[in-house]
């Protein structure tokens, strides 16, 4: 597999680009698919196997599972950054080892309804928070210690990018393997009968 097929596989969406202008309207959009992604991911997860959620998304990535662990692991840091972020003047955020958090047992052997049931509550909140965000707040800035400076409004893109982007990885390879096809023929068979 090549580089840039390899790349395509762990950024099906691309990247999000930090430098763009994000108005008012692009928060609005961005607050939208945090608040819609746990249903989508559910959706998305749909008939999943056991041997599924531990198929890896692509060569040398993590699994279904992990992938699904992952997301509220980066969220709930996300909804604390916010927090900190709207209380403290530009603080300068703690980062965490993704890739370590995703090899402990609770990501690598957990049940994923634990993360989607978390993950659904914690979005719950945090869309709570983000739609009484003032123009003022949205403009507040922090500090993380690798990407530098940004705004809370790119942050909470960043969020919803990263959403997205784990959502696109895991149906990429469902629709790689079949797997998409499988269940909604499964679907029509057990629908058909009358």
């Amino acid at each position: 597999m090549s580089e840039e097929e390899l790349e395509k596989l762990r950024y099906p969406i691309g990247k999000f680009n930090m430098e763009q202008h994000i108005t008012d309207e692009h928060v609005e959009q961005f607050i939208l698919s945090i608040g819609q992604l746990p249903a989508k991911l559910r959706q998305t997860l749909g008939n999943m196997t056991p041997e599924q959620w531990d198929t890896p998304y692509r060569p040398d990535g993590w699994t279904v599972r992990q992938v699904i662990h992952h997301i509220p692991d980066s969220h709930l840091n996300g909804y604390t950054r916010l927090k900190i972020a709207l209380t403290e003047e530009i603080p300068t955020i703690r980062t965490y080892n993704q890739e370590e958090w995703a090899e402990l047992l609770d990501s690598t052997q957990g049940d994923p309804e634990i993360s989607l049931s978390l993950l659904a509550a914690l979005h719950m909140r945090w869309v709570l928070l983000l739609k009484t965000l003032t123009p003022e707040q949205l403009n507040r800035r922090l500090i993380h210690p690798e990407s530098g400076e940004c705004t809370i409004r790119q942050n909470i893109g960043v969020y919803a990018w990263h959403g997205e982007h784990h959502l696109a990885q895991i149906q990429a390879l469902k629709d790689r393997k079949g797997w998409s096809t499988e269940a909604q023929i499964t679907d029509m068979n057990n629908t058909t009968s009358l």
